[in-house]
């Protein structure tokens, strides 16, 4: 009978009836308005990403990506067709991030990460040449909070995970990463700076004109969802053509 009543406490306890997920709800919009209206001005950092246009399904050429998020890092070289094309080749790799370069210097991690992303490009451009002179375009997905002013530039707020290296917050990651790769001899222009929760929404959306939001549930929770430019009162400059912004918000970075 004890174990009954211990079953039946913590089911009471644990219930969710409607009302209280519609209070959820709104307490959880309250706080997403007031993070929107100014900064510091919520307990969650609606943090803006600055991407004004998503995919369409429809881009053509080749790219590449750098994923860092964690202990690993991805690098990618995709090839996009366009309309009903789409991916016509994938390539990526997966690499360890050596444990003393997590709290070491933000020059030693990006060096690290630089000479890395070379040696695949070089594998993988081996035999062929970039046409019409093209810099490479790629994509720097970057799963910590920054604070951006452009959808290529974005200065660290803080690290999470395992990372601890101090002289990397409130600096440029984009700036760098570039520095980085110029010190590789790498001829590479990082174009867009996002998040993992951006990065899924805009994958989404490659493919499904309807998505509107991506959520990440790992180590950390995030989302990314589309917002009407005028509708945050923060943002600061001419409003993009699109009048859409995609605004990422952090609710557990721990």
């Amino acid at each position: 009978m004890a174990e009954q009543q211990v079953v039946a406490d913590l089911r009471e306890n644990c219930a969710t009836p409607a009302s209280l997920l519609r209070d959820v709800a709104a307490a959880m919009a309250d706080e997403m308005c007031a993070g929107l209206e100014k900064e510091g001005g919520s307990r969650v950092k609606m943090l803006l990403s600055y991407v004004d246009k998503l995919p369409t399904g429809r881009e053509e050429g080749l790219f590449y990506g750098l994923d860092l998020g964690g202990t690993n890092f991805r690098v990618l070289k995709v090839q996009l067709g366009g309309n009903d094309k789409h991916v016509i080749s994938r390539e990526s790799r997966e690499l360890a991030i050596p444990p003393h370069l997590m709290s070491g210097s933000s020059s030693e991690l990006f060096g690290f990460i630089a000479s890395e992303l070379a040696k695949f490009v070089a594998d993988e451009e081996q035999g062929t040449s970039l046409s019409n002179g093209k810099t490479r375009e790629l994509g720097f997905t970057f799963s910590f909070p920054v604070r951006q002013r452009s959808v290529a530039s974005g200065t660290l707020v803080k690290w999470t995970k395992a990372f601890s290296i101090e002289d990397a917050v409130g600096k440029d990651v984009v700036a760098e990463l570039q520095t980085a790769m110029q010190k590789q001899g790498l001829d590479m222009h990082v174009a867009a700076l996002i998040n993992d929760a951006v990065g899924t929404l805009a994958g989404a959306r490659y493919y499904d004109e309807d998505v509107v939001a991506g959520v990440i549930f790992g180590t950390g929770t995030n989302a990314a969802y589309v917002e009407k430019a005028n509708a945050i009162p923060k943002w600061e400059g001419e409003l993009p053509n699109s009048g859409e912004m995609d605004s990422a918000y952090f609710c557990n970075a721990p």
